[in-house]
């Protein structure tokens, strides 16, 4: 596919000379330098912030409204021995969310419990069947984690039931906030929080932090404890990689290696990463897929009950169980995502004047139809909406391309929906079948009306130029230092022009490109994910622009410098 690219413009003068005193300063290559700079830093102290993160530069969390109501609250039912459940999501936000407030609170001597919904059985967010299993078991606080910001009914039913909630959620509200005892979310009118963007289990751990700070327990053992399980959360929910997301990732990274949450550990040595320093790619390749897998195939709570283990051999029977969960979770993807495919093609006749793509069927199964719609738009790049229907009722999961609030357009339809919720790019809903004519009609209208022509061909944003002469190991050491990456913080793209093709090209995998370029007397090995379709255009002695990042490749104990190929222009002079 197409892409449209965007170079950087160049330093200024000013920017220049700034470039200059960094490179003197911290002794770094001179694209490093400009790197920083493009992302507004450049005072000394922010570069030492930016390559080393810390928690100790984390914001106070007290700055979020109703946190000292809420933390008053929790260490109250401690004190009175009072059952608090977690009620969590059943992704890996959630998941992780959960797990992490209840080793927290458990470790306070909280008589705690948690609840996952099942996806089949409950549905999403908050269940009033789940609801009043948790009052009958004693309950009487709840404390929903990525979950509960837009639910009003639900949380009327519980304060009718004599439980009081805390609602910590990430998602965008809606104009009218459920009447829940407090509310921790960073995204609410009036919130004095300074970073916006945490995951869900980014603001399950600010409140956990702060019982543990209102109790004097804020040691850095009890502080370091639980952010293996932030930076998974994190990384996995695709939320931007900057300010406290990238502090958590990175440092929560450092601990996932010291592999001290046995659940984990077995989960690590499963999906086969247990003899490598984990990335955050790792975790959205590997490890995240195999945690969604329990809640998409069968239940969460075995997600959690890994994540909270303290039994070896049963962490070892959980992870088995879930990889074969993950097994026939991607055995589903892959026939959803073919069938998906057929309708596409049979429907839109022509994809160029369509804004966005919705797609039905009575036969997927709920559980995968999240990553199929990431994998079509991935593939048409264009908003996309897939609903299974069951009896009547529709659930559907959407996913947005760059720059189209998802969230907004859902939004514009919220009469015709039973419930809907998420945030810009991803977004989950229920419908009756006799709306969805409606909706797609004024989604189509909305989605036209809302996006333009540019927006849909995929941006590839390109850094710099730089001359294969340039690559070496000194540059990849200091550009991993950037990491982890991720959105808001991708691995850097940069172009070369009039490279020649050396060898033969060709393809591995599925639809994957291998090919060698040269120039100067200088070689790069590059691999092209998904980019098996230029084959046919490419030859030896071809000039060619490429884009494409760098990475240290391991292969068999060797270590040499690779190309991660984005896409190529072919050079004028051909």
């Amino acid at each position: 596919m197409k892409k449209r690219w965007g170079i950087s413009e160049s330093l200024s003068e000013e920017q220049q000379l700034l470039k200059k005193e960094i490179t003197l300063k911290i002794k770094c290559p001179d694209l490093i330098a400009e790197l920083l700079i493009r992302k507004g830093i450049s005072d000394l102290d922010e570069i030492e912030k930016f390559f080393n993160p810390r928690l100790e530069d984390t914001f106070d969390s007290f700055l979020f409204k109703d946190m000292e109501k809420a933390v008053d609250k929790i260490i109250k039912v401690i004190q009175d021995k009072k059952r608090i459940t977690i009620y969590g999501d059943y992704d890996v936000d959630g998941t992780t969310s959960t797990s992490l407030l209840y080793l927290g609170l458990k470790k306070l001597n909280a008589v705690v419990d948690y609840y996952i919904p099942h996806r089949m059985i409950d549905g999403y967010g908050l269940s009033l069947i789940g609801i009043d299993q948790l009052v009958e078991n004693g309950t009487k606080l709840i404390i929903s984690v990525d979950c509960g910001i837009n639910a009003i009914e639900e949380i009327e039913q519980i304060n009718k039931l004599g439980v009081d909630i805390i609602v910590t959620d990430h998602h965008n509200p809606k104009d009218v906030l459920p009447d829940a005892y407090a509310i921790i979310n960073p995204k609410i009118n009036g919130c004095g929080y300074p970073f916006k963007d945490l995951a869900g289990v980014g603001v399950a751990y600010k409140l956990l932090m702060a019982v543990y700070r209102k109790l004097n327990v804020d040691s850095d053992e009890f502080v370091d404890k639980y952010v293996d399980l932030v930076a998974l959360g994190t990384i996995a929910d695709i939320v931007s990689l900057t300010g406290e997301n990238r502090i958590f990732a990175s440092v929560g990274l450092e601990r996932l290696v010291k592999k001290q949450n046995i659940g984990l550990n077995a989960l690590i040595n499963i999906a086969g990463l247990s003899h490598k320093e984990l990335n955050s790619s790792d975790i959205v390749f590997g490890i995240a897929p195999r945690i969604n897998a329990a809640g998409r195939m069968g239940s969460a709570l075995r997600a959690v009950e890994l994540m909270v283990a303290v039994n070896e051999a049963r962490s070892v029977e959980l992870a088995q169980i879930i990889e074969r969960e993950n097994s026939l979770r991607q055995q589903i993807d892959q026939k959803t995502f073919q069938e998906a495919c057929e309708i596409i093609e049979k429907k839109y006749k022509d994809l160029d004047e369509t804004s966005c793509i919705i797609v039905t069927s009575d036969d997927w199964h709920p559980g995968v139809i999240g990553i199929v719609a990431s994998k079509l738009v991935e593939k048409y790049y264009r908003p996309t909406i897939m609903i299974s229907f069951k009896d009547g009722i529709g659930s559907g999961s959407g996913r947005s391309i760059s720059g189209f609030d998802l969230f907004e357009a859902l939004s514009s339809v919220e009469e015709y929906l039973e419930t809907f919720g998420g945030h810009k790019y991803a977004a989950g809903l229920s419908i009756l079948i006799e709306y969805i004519d409606v909706v797609e009609n004024r989604l189509n209208k909305f989605v036209k009306e809302h996006i333009t022509k540019e927006q849909l061909i995929p941006p590839l944003k390109i850094e710099n130029k730089l001359e294969l002469y340039e690559i070496n190991e000194h540059l990849l050491e200091w550009l991993n230092k950037f990491a982890p990456f991720g959105p808001g913080n991708m691995r850097p793209t940069f172009y070369t022009e009039d490279v020649m093709i050396v060898g033969f090209p060709y393809n591995v995998g599925k639809n994957h490109l291998k090919l060698k370029v040269m120039k100067d007397g200088c070689t790069l090995d590059l691999i092209g994910f998904n980019l098996g379709d230029f084959l046919p255009f490419l030859k030896k002695g071809l000039l060619i622009v490429i884009a494409y990042s760098l990475e240290f490749n391991t292969w068999q104990g060797r270590t040499t410098i690779q190309g991660k190929l984005k896409d190529i222009h072919f050079a004028e002079k051909n």
